[in-house]
């Protein structure tokens, strides 16, 4: 996602190509559907997310600082979250990095272009609603970590999972879907846009790859696979 793979970033595509591929073989079937997505497009989009997970768009540059700290956990960081803070550190003055703000087309785009032909083809209040409750949730749960960028936990779309099966269980998938990473996404965004630059800061920060890909990803598949309860 940074022009960087590590054995960490092998083993989470391993893992999610190992769920896709069953999960896959079930749209095929047509046991799996979001809505007015039926299952062939379906599996088209999981692909494509997965697939352009590794492709970064750049829209916009600031100015953000470098964390005092960042020099001693770069190696530690660079590892867990699979992004090249150590060859990162020296963009921009000693202080200062000169930040790219991305958008990752696997993880923002698709993603979004999905909960918005869902949104125009089956309107959903409820959806909304509980977007509201994820947007709450991701800000305040997410860290803008210096280095990395934004970074949301891997499970925080499942949030929206108990309220849809509350309130329209026959629509549980389509409402979590829309939900969960609509409102990982327009979280991502707030929090891009308001984080205190004088604080923290990185070479990049991506809406939908490095910090919040996984959490996008894991919300979609959940999702999916409700969708074969209620298809």
């Amino acid at each position: 996602m940074r022009g960087y793979t590590n054995s960490s970033e092998i083993r989470m595509y391993a893992a999610f190509v190992l769920i896709l591929l069953p999960t896959a073989a079930l749209c095929y079937k047509g046991q799996l559907a979001l809505g007015t997505i039926g299952p062939i497009p379906l599996a088209i989009i999981l692909f494509a997310m997965l697939a352009g997970s590794i492709i970064e768009i750049p829209f916009a540059k600031i100015r953000s600082k470098k964390p005092e700290q960042l020099f001693k956990y770069a190696p530690i960081l660079e590892d867990i979250y699979s992004v090249p803070i150590v060859k990162e550190l020296p963009i921009g003055k000693q202080r200062v990095f000169n930040t790219t703000l991305t958008i990752n087309f696997g993880g923002a785009i698709i993603p979004s272009l999905a909960v918005i032909y869902l949104l125009l083809t089956q309107p959903n209040n409820t959806a909304l609603e509980i977007m509201l409750i994820v947007v709450v949730a991701v800000t305040m749960l997410s860290e803008m970590m210096g280095g990395i960028g934004t970074v949301i936990h891997e499970y925080i779309g499942i949030i929206a999972l108990p309220f849809a099966l509350i309130v329209e269980p026959e629509n549980a998938a389509t409402i979590m879907f829309i939900a969960g990473v609509g409102g990982i996404l327009a979280g991502n965004i707030i929090s891009v846009a308001t984080f205190n630059k004088e604080r923290t800061g990185s070479a990049f920060i991506s809406i939908g790859g490095a910090g919040s890909f996984k959490a996008i990803y894991v919300t979609t598949i959940v999702a999916t696979l409700i969708s074969h309860f209620v298809v």
